[in-house]
């Protein structure tokens, strides 16, 4: 297989390339060359996809299918234009559903309005979300029989959101860890290694359909005494953490993994039966954190997102207090 992916110097497009190259496939990565580098054995082709494709991305053989994880409506379109015979596999996110309280998945779950016109994504969820609808539709548009995969958290090593991290640098040390919310909300994850190999197999068979690209959804105590063994989980209830200002899922003020509920009751709750079906294998939560804080131990500029310990030790003094 001749495979153009779009991107591949970071994070699931980069583990996509290493992934279909290690399979013994032809790998393009077509980027800017700004955010890092591609996997050994893969050719680049300098591409700022604000601009028309150059010449050398298609004056060589046909490509029999393309990854694309962008998030702009003309990167898209662009790239539709440029590569219109491949079978194409679209990289979305659950952020496209219009109700984060609802679990219901492709065909069920109202989307987001689409926006199609070129915004900033990091503006707000609704912005990405929407942005990320209008996406879909000009693949589908192109190609009805393309995959759509839309991923929950993606975590694993080489995270450069740092949520997932929090969890794997607790993980190494014992005594007691702030858990935050409710030990039965559920929460799910899936592991970047699992999903490129899963991308790169729908690309080889061609694989159509609309997914929710999750793990098997748990409650958060199971998630959280897989990840950390050896720690003393402290369940610290929503209303003492937003009284004392913690964030939710992302930021230096947050704990990660946790989400206000009822409102956020559908985000981490998708239904993974369909992916599992069609392919995608999960591993278990505790191979993901030990290679998570290896990671960590190797690369000291690994981004760690959430509280430190300082605040978490403050916090869960001021709730016993309380």
């Amino acid at each position: 297989m001749r495979l153009l992916v779009l991107g591949g110097t970071q994070f699931l497009s980069r583990a996509v390339a290493a992934e279909a190259v290690g399979r013994g496939h032809t790998v393009v990565c077509a980027n800017r060359g700004q955010s890092g580098t591609v996997p050994p054995g893969v050719t680049t082709v300098r591409w700022d996809r604000a601009e028309e494709p150059p010449e050398q991305l298609t004056d060589g053989e046909p490509y029999d299918a393309v990854v694309d994880v962008s998030r702009t409506p003309s990167h898209v379109r662009r790239a539709l234009a440029a590569v219109p015979d491949a079978h194409w596999v679209f990289v979305s996110t659950i952020s496209v559903y219009a109700d984060d309280a609802d679990p219901a998945g492709p065909g069920a779950g109202a989307l987001k309005d689409a926006i199609t016109e070129d915004l900033d994504p990091m503006a707000s969820v609704e912005t990405y979300g929407g942005m990320k609808v209008a996406c879909e539709q000009l693949v589908l548009d192109a190609h009805p029989q393309a995959a759509v995969v839309r991923p929950g958290l993606i975590v694993g090593p080489g995270d450069p959101s740092g949520r997932f991290a929090y969890w794997a640098r607790r993980s190494a040390g014992t005594g007691e860890v702030l858990a935050p919310g409710d030990p039965a909300d559920l929460v799910q994850v899936v592991d970047v290694r699992d999903l490129a190999t899963w991308i790169v197999t729908l690309a080889e068979d061609r694989t159509g359909g609309t997914y929710d690209a999750v793990g098997p959804a748990q409650p958060i105590a199971e998630l959280l005494a897989a990840a950390l063994p050896d720690a003393d989980l402290v369940w610290v209830d929503q209303d003492f953490l937003e009284a004392e200002g913690v964030e939710p899922w992302s930021g230096p003020e947050s704990i990660p993994l946790w989400l206000p509920r009822p409102a956020y009751d559908g985000m981490l709750a998708h239904d993974a039966a369909p992916a599992l079906a069609a392919g995608l294998e999960a591993r278990p939560v505790g191979a993901t954190t030990r290679d998570t804080r290896a990671w960590l131990e190797a690369d000291p500029a690994a981004r760690i997102t959430g509280i430190t310990t300082e605040r978490e030790a403050d916090l869960l003094a001021r709730w016993r207090a309380r």
